[in-house]
């Protein structure tokens, strides 16, 4: 059985130790149906022990992280929370005395969220790359020049450290790290029974383009952005779009660009490279993931790709093809 441990202290969000548990905890109810022995067992410890208040206001029980046999760790996860609570984290004496001796002896550490500042302060992130929540990106690669800051991935593998960006992409690295131990078809099971809409890969951007351009509420554009991602094989260039806004395409082209932040074409073939990356990770063909993002051929497809990534769509899928 592999022992979770999550480190959690007052002020702490909730979310990013109730998301990953809820897929460790998923894994044993799956493999319970099928009549096997549960794989996960879970801990949260705290500097003090006993309950502890979350930024929500709900509390958990934990134990107390400086009577924890570090022999007995797994994994070792710090959860994130907002500044205050971090910078007092941050100081906390206890914490600072446990964290080092436990991520060096656990097969695997890291953090969720803005729990990467805390691995930082300690030295314990000098020379690997790591994610964090996006708003705390430069301020974490500002305060600690040894440490390589992704700013675009959802979590980052670094050899035995694991780090995720902002709250719910705990759970996309949690189904990562079971795909890790056993196999991308457990995981997906799991990430079905959560009612997820999709397994993220760790590449992925923080901000897709439906979420960057939703972030704008008063978007005149959500129905015809929401249908463009459900459409990507259809015929989106601007006289057809223009068409279904009701609008001319230079009053259109105009408009968009204002609410998204970009043309209507790199929006689109940002989505269309997005959505195909995840079907490449399906081990689908180029021809077949180009004729369904509207990429076609699959020469067409592949320039695109290897312009916006760097790598053609063959290396990409067979660097992360799922097994």
């Amino acid at each position: 059985m592999r022992h979770i441990v999550f480190v959690v202290y007052p002020g702490f969000e909730l979310l990013d130790v109730s998301g990953p548990v809820a897929v460790f905890n998923g894994v044993n109810r799956a493999l319970a149906a099928r009549g096997e022995t549960h794989f996960y067992a879970v801990d949260l410890v705290s500097p003090g022990g006993g309950p502890v208040t979350s930024s929500s206001g709900i509390v958990v029980e934990t134990r107390h992280i400086a009577g924890f046999r570090s022999e007995t760790i797994d994994t070792l996860l710090v959860a994130g929370a907002e500044r205050q609570a971090l910078l007092q984290a941050m100081g906390d004496p206890v914490l600072r005395e446990a964290l080092p001796e436990l991520a060096g002896a656990a097969r695997r550490f890291g953090s969720v969220c803005t729990g990467a500042f805390i691995l930082a302060a300690l030295g314990l992130l000098n020379g690997r790359r790591v994610a964090t929540h996006w708003d705390g990106c430069a301020p974490l690669a500002s305060a600690f020049p040894a440490v390589s800051v992704d700013p675009d991935a959802l979590y980052v593998e670094d050899g035995q450290l694991w780090t995720s960006a902002g709250v719910t992409t705990g759970i996309d690295m949690a189904l990562a790290l079971v795909a890790h131990d056993l196999g991308a078809a457990l995981a997906g099971e799991v990430a079905k029974r959560l009612v997820l809409y999709a397994r993220r890969p760790g590449y992925q951007s923080q901000f897709s383009p439906l979420l960057q351009a939703q972030m704008n509420a008063d978007s005149p554009f959500a129905e015809l952005i929401a249908w463009i991602m459900a459409n990507l094989g259809s015929s989106l260039d601007v006289p057809a779009l223009a068409e279904r806004a009701g609008l001319t395409e230079r009053t259109f082209h105009r408009k968009f660009a204002a609410a998204t932040g970009q043309t209507p074409a790199r929006f689109v073939e940002t989505a269309r490279l997005d959505a195909a990356r995840l079907l490449l990770c399906r081990g689908l063909s180029l021809k077949s993931v180009a004729a369904e993002v509207g990429l076609s051929p699959a020469t067409r497809f592949s320039e695109a790709f290897e312009r916006r990534f760097g790598m053609t769509p063959r290396l990409f899928r067979e660097m992360h093809v799922e097994i």
